[in-house]
């Protein structure tokens, strides 16, 4: 029926990078590549922009790849922190030279 909504197709990530690399690499057009894959040519244009944007960091999956890259990244800057605080202790917990501690 005309009034039904089609489901939206989901394409994987190798998907993705092999439509872009035929237009990027492989010098066709990006309209002919679209029209062969049967995909809207809109589409592949925001895939090529994506590309160029992150290069081969682009296509995640559904956020979960950069929520976790953005986890570890903060875990990182964290660990720095705590390392640098360690560092403070055991610099300021040393006893002094001139005799005033014990």
């Amino acid at each position: 029926m005309a009034g039904e909504k089609e489901k939206k197709k989901r394409f994987d990530r190798d998907f993705k990078l092999s439509a872009v690399k035929m237009v990027t690499e492989g010098g066709q057009k990006s309209s002919e590549v679209a029209r062969s894959l049967g995909i809207h040519p809109n589409q592949l244009y925001t895939w090529k922009r994506k590309f160029s944007d992150s290069g081969e960091k682009a296509f995640p999956g559904k956020g979960h790849l950069t929520e976790l890259a953005a986890l570890r990244r903060k875990l990182r800057d964290v660990e720095m922190e705590r390392d640098i605080l360690k560092k403070a202790v055991g610099i300021f917990s040393k006893p002094t030279e001139n005799g005033s501690g014990s």
